[in-house]
């Protein structure tokens, strides 16, 4: 285990390499006037330093009209944030913007944390 100063200064490190921001929406249920339940978008998290990573994996089978090659994102941001399962994650980079969603456990570190991500197809 590192020493308290030095784990802040890999954590400073790590955020030197944040060049995006993201917006967390989740799908939340609310009572309404008439006490029936309606479920509407409520961001929970605004603007938070991120910084996405893109790798390229191909794909065990081909297919018939090739072999196939999958993207993998990676979503990296503060340890202490709370990103729940099926949030819609916006994310600015480099000038482009892009709905994601998180798709499994996130890798929890010291430092930051790493979220896998796919392309957002919308509310389940």
């Amino acid at each position: 285990m590192l020493p308290e100063t030095k784990m802040v200064n890999v954590r400073q490190a790590v955020e030197k390499l944040y060049k995006g921001l993201c917006t967390v929406t989740e799908y939340q249920a609310y009572t309404k006037p008439n006490k029936a339940t309606g479920y509407h978008e409520v961001e929970v998290l605004n603007d938070q330093p991120c910084r996405l990573s893109f790798s390229t994996i191909p794909a065990a089978e081909p297919t018939g009209s090739g072999a196939s090659v999958q993207q993998t994102v990676k979503l990296f941001v503060a340890p202490e944030l709370d990103i729940k399962p099926g949030s819609k994650i916006t994310v600015t980079q480099n000038g482009v913007t892009a709905d994601y969603c998180r798709t499994g456990e996130p890798a929890v570190y010291a430092t930051h944390q790493e979220i896998t991500l796919e392309l957002w197809k919308g509310w389940a």
